[in-house]
This record gives C-alpha cells, sequence and structure tokens, in this order.
C-alpha cells in the first residue's frame, strides 16, 4: 500500500484532557523535545499543565489552544523517529479549528515556535470576544444543512461547524441561539445539545478576535506546505503563503466545513485518514463521511502499530 494517499488530521479545541501526550512525553525523546520547545516558546509551564493539570487550568483557550497543538506536534514527530523513512507523508493536511495551525507546522508551513506563540494568542483573543458578547454553540443532530441554515436565517444565528451531513453546530449570542434550537426542535431536530463552550466560535461575535488576529498573522512569512492544506472556510485545497493568510484571516469568524473537507479529500484519492493527536473524534467522523476509507487514530504511542 505505498501508493496509499493519506491525510494528517489534526484535533480542535475539546479535544483536551489532562495527561494526554504522556506516555509520548515519558517514552519519545522526539515528543519529549516538543514538550519543552513550547515552554520556551511561551515562556510558561505549559508541559506541567498538559500532564498535570488541573483541568479548569488547561481548558482556558489560552492553555487549550497550544496545548492540543503540543500533544498533536509531539505525536508527529514521535511517529517519525519511531518509524523513520517508514513513516507515511500525506498527500493533504487538515485541521479542525485549531487544528488548522497545527496543520500549518505538519506541513511546515510556519515554525512549530510561532504555531505555539500564535494559537495562545488567539486563544486569549477568543476568550475576550466570547467576555464582551455571552453568546454559545449548540449541535443539532439529525437536521440537515440546508434546514439548519433556514433556522439561523429566521433567528440571527449561524453555522459554526459542519462536521458531518446529521451533525451541524450553529451559534450566536446567548438569545439569539435559544431561540435557534427552539426553531430548530419544531422544524424536526431529533436533538439540539448546547456545547460546553465559551463562546460563539467561528461567527460574527468573534469579529473583534479576528480583526486583532489579522494583525498578528500579518507579521508572520508563510511558507508553502510541504502539500495541500484544505481549508476550513472553503474545503478547498491551499498550497501559497497567500492562500494560507487569506484563509486565516476569515477562519474564526468563517464556519468550519469539515464534512465538505473530507468529501474532498476523499474525491481526490484519499483512502487513509490519519488522526494526529488527543481524541478519536475526526477519525469516527471519516469513517462516516468517507465510508470506503480506513481512519487511524495517533493519540497514544500504541497506535503506532496500525501504521506498520
Amino acid at each position: 500500500m505505498t501508493n496509499e494517499r493519506t491525510a494528517f488530521l489534526f484535533p480542535g479545541q475539546g479535544a483536551q484532557v489532562v495527561g494526554m501526550g504522556a506516555d509520548a512525553h515519558a517514552r519519545s525523546p522526539a515528543a519529549r523535545a516538543a514538550f519543552a520547545e513550547a515552554d520556551d516558546a511561551l515562556g510558561v509551564a505549559l508541559s506541567r499543565i498538559i500532564l498535570e493539570g488541573p483541568l479548569d487550568e488547561l481548558t482556558q483557550s489560552h492553555n487549550a489552544q497550544p496545548a492540543i497543538l503540543t500533544v498533536s506536534i509531539a505525536y508527529l514527530r514521535a511517529m517519525r523517529e519511531r518509524l523513520g523513512g517508514q513513516a507515511p507523508r500525506p498527500s493533504f493536511l487538515a485541521g479542525h479549528s485549531l487544528g488548522e495551525y497545527t496543520a500549518l507546522v505538519a506541513a511546515d508551513a510556519i515554525d512549530f515556535a510561532t504555531g505555539v506563540r500564535l494559537v495562545r494568542r488567539r486563544g486569549e483573543l477568543m476568550q475576550a470576544a466570547a467576555t464582551a458578547t455571552p453568546s454559545g454553540m449548540a449541535a443539532l443532530l439529525g437536521m440537515k444543512l440546508d434546514a439548519a441554515r433556514a433556522v439561523c436565517a429566521e433567528t440571527g444565528a449561524q453555522v459554526a461547524n459542519v462536521n458531518s451531513e446529521e451533525q451541524i453546530v450553529i451559534a450566536g449570542p446567548i438569545e439569539t441561539l435559544h431561540k435557534a434550537i427552539a426553531l430548530a426542535k419544531e422544524r424536526g431536530a431529533r436533538r439540539a445539545i448546547p456545547l460546553e463552550v465559551a463562546g460563539a466560535f467561528h461567527t460574527e461575535v468573534m469579529r473583534p478576535a479576528q480583526v486583532a488576529m489579522n494583525a498578528e498573522l500579518e507579521r508572520i512569512d508563510f511558507r508553502a506546505p510541504v502539500a495541500p492544506i484544505i481549508a476550513n472556510s472553503t474545503a478547498q485545497p491551499i498550497a501559497t503563503p497567500e492562500a494560507i493568510r487569506q484563509e486565516l484571516t476569515s477562519q474564526l469568524c468563517g464556519a468550519v466545513l469539515w464534512q465538505q473537507s473530507m468529501e474532498r479529500m476523499g474525491a481526490s484519492g484519499v483512502t487513509r485518514f490519519i488522526e494526529i493527536g488527543p481524541g478519536k473524534v475526526l477519525g469516527g467522523l471519516a469513517k462516516r463521511i468517507v465510508p470506503a476509507a480506513t481512519a487511524i487514530s495517533i493519540g497514544e504511542l500504541d497506535g503506532l502499530a496500525a501504521l506498520t
């Protein structure tokens, strides 16, 4: 299967758990070095927060985002350390929201220290925007995208994530979101589940964060990625510094088109998806969206056995 087309997938905020990456930290020098580099880049003991918690400290956006990126890159480095020249090489990379920054690091479009610093700032800005406008998100199960968009058009909410055909996340200011949840239930949504998040990510609530983030991005010299990255906001491949900058300047306020991104990679011949980082959510979605492909989750070192 040496010619198998492979995509690397990287998880987003919400995947964090205390102790994630502990086995890699203990058993892989390459992974342990990634933890140390993150601490140095930020000037804080991020490794301690990841490995020891407490959970409420890890869950804060300015910690959770660099923590997930760090653990994902630690496993990527451990994979390359263990497998050497046999390590898979991606035809595409994609990351869910925050994970898009991890994909940029993995594709050598930005260096690791820059990625860690960027997502820490991103987390700070997102938290500030959420504090300024009390808001939230809810997952609609059993409602198609067009129906969810109609609900949003009538209430002022926005579609924030299209995770699969049967899982659409909507978001907005609290009062708006409550109206949208009620209307979605009236229109036949099987369930509408409020999510435990700080605010309405990937909506206009995040506009102040996006404006400030754009100023941060202007200072970054992006490189061409080693393989195309499937952009959250368009589900299309991007392969130039200019396209990367454009994607990141629209990402925080635009919907994550994850279903469409997976379908795009499947249509491009990807037959193996490797989720790298904490959790197994993206691997599970891959199996549902592209059932002909295989999906492997590398959230612990033992998972590397599936690649040999």
